[in-house]
């Protein structure tokens, strides 16, 4: 069952309104409503409220057979922003001259439908697909596969740091003693001390 809200002239473009419907569709009604929320624009605003709308008109008004719309189960089906009328204004220009306004208005349209139940399709864990198949431009059969030669080795070898040079050692032992100053350091650096 379908359900739709509308507002009509609103006084947005509808290109800036489409940026917004584009985010919702498909979406369940409460997380679009809560993802409308969040978006700092006027047009999210607007389609919050029509959304806010469409669940209402949902919940309320289609009672057929005693079974009333859930939020819970309603996705948004449509959501569209179409170009309403344009109203034209002036605005005065250099040397008597005018300038037209457009003023455009958008018609914002949501359709919600009911959620239809997803069941998980399990797949049996001992059934296996067979993978290798034999290609045509093959020119061995499949049959005559090589087994696999197994290692004792692992696929990859833990890394071993190489032995460093001892003239790197003495190196390091002498930047060690040395007065040199650490990275970061100043020599004209005033301490608490002097």
């Amino acid at each position: 069952m379908e359900v739709k809200a509308e507002h009509r002239y609103a006084k947005i473009s509808a290109f800036k309104v489409r940026e917004v419907t584009r985010e919702i569709q498909g979406l369940p009604a409460e997380q679009a409503l809560e993802i409308v929320r969040l978006i700092p624009k006027k047009a999210a605003r607007l389609i919050g409220k029509v959304l806010a709308s469409a669940i209402a008109n949902a919940e309320n008004n289609n009672n057929s057979e005693n079974k009333t719309l859930r939020a819970e189960n309603l996705v948004v089906k449509t959501a569209v922003a179409g170009e309403g009328p344009t109203l034209k204004r002036m605005h005065t220009r250099a040397r008597g001259g005018g300038a037209r306004i457009n003023k455009r208005t958008a018609h914002i349209k949501i359709t919600l439908t009911e959620a239809e139940p997803v069941e998980k399709q399990v797949k049996p864990k001992g059934i296996k697909k067979d993978r290798a198949k034999p290609s045509t431009k093959s020119s061995k059969p499949v049959s005559e596969k090589k087994p696999k030669v197994e290692t004792t080795e692992s696929a990859a070898p833990a890394l071993v740091a190489p032995e460093p040079d001892p003239s790197q050692l003495r190196a390091e032992a002498a930047d060690k003693t040395s007065k040199s100053l650490a990275a970061g350091e100043h020599p004209e650096k005033v301490t608490s001390a002097d």
